[in-house]
């Protein structure tokens, strides 16, 4: 029967690290999306079958959606965005195996993914108009908002890895209920809502991080007097 933990265990003691089941959950869908990742690009061809068109719509899709929220190439951001919303989107519904857990129902792994956006936001900023630029928009409209600019920095990554935590924790946690009142037949429509809830949840996820990485390049914008596409809303 499905149990609910508030924390992870651990299952390997390797000198002072300790690997729990949640890293160890994690490696086997990051293991499972690189097996399937591998197959399904083994026979790509100009004149696509079924599978092939599938991923392709996605790929647009995805590319798409980026150019509509960032003024630069989505080649750059693709790669790592797209990455994180299969990883996110697979971990979310891994509590669905029975005996798995759900990695992202734990505050580690989300604070993981934060700070990967977190740091996507800055990476891209810099590359784009550089170190001294970028740093420069912290002290706007004076230097006196600069400690309020860092805390509101530090508060939405953790907005981020709380609120998918919360999410996917909760759904969890009805599960467990539902399981424990009524049995195990009447739980599967909410199995198969649980498995919409978590891909949206990744969705949203990485929406929030264009967003951030967003406002990260908009400080370009901002630098050259609110002329850019970003600026404009163009």
């Amino acid at each position: 029967m499905k149990t609910l933990r508030f924390f992870p265990e651990t299952v390997i003691t390797l000198g002072p690290v300790a690997i729990t089941d949640t890293v160890l959950i994690t490696w086997l869908v990051m293991a499972l999306i690189t097996a399937t990742s591998f197959v399904i690009t083994r026979r790509l061809d100009l004149s696509p079958n079924l599978l092939q068109e599938i991923l392709e719509a996605l790929f647009e899709t995805m590319e798409k959606t980026i150019r509509e929220v960032l003024d630069i190439d989505p080649a750059e951001v693709v790669p790592i965005l797209g990455t994180l919303w299969i990883l996110i989107g697979f971990s979310n519904l891994a509590g669905l195996i029975p005996g798995l857990t759900t990695p992202t129902a734990d505050l580690n792994t989300t604070f993981a993914f934060a700070m990967i956006a977190f740091s996507m936001t800055h990476i891209f900023g810099i590359k784009t108009q550089g170190v001294k630029k970028y740093i420069a928009h912290y002290r706007e409209p004076t230097w006196v908002l600069l400690p309020f600019h860092v805390i509101a920095e530090i508060t939405r990554t953790v907005a981020l890895a709380v609120r998918l935590y919360g999410n996917m924790l909760s759904g969890d946690m009805i599960a467990v209920i539902l399981l424990g009142i009524v049995g195990f037949i009447v739980p599967v429509p909410f199995n198969l809502l649980h498995v919409v809830i978590g891909l949206i949840q990744a969705y949203i996820f990485g929406i929030l991080t264009l967003v951030f990485i967003a406002g990260g390049l908009g400080a370009k914008d901002r630098n050259e007097g609110g002329k850019g596409p970003l600026a404009t809303g163009k």
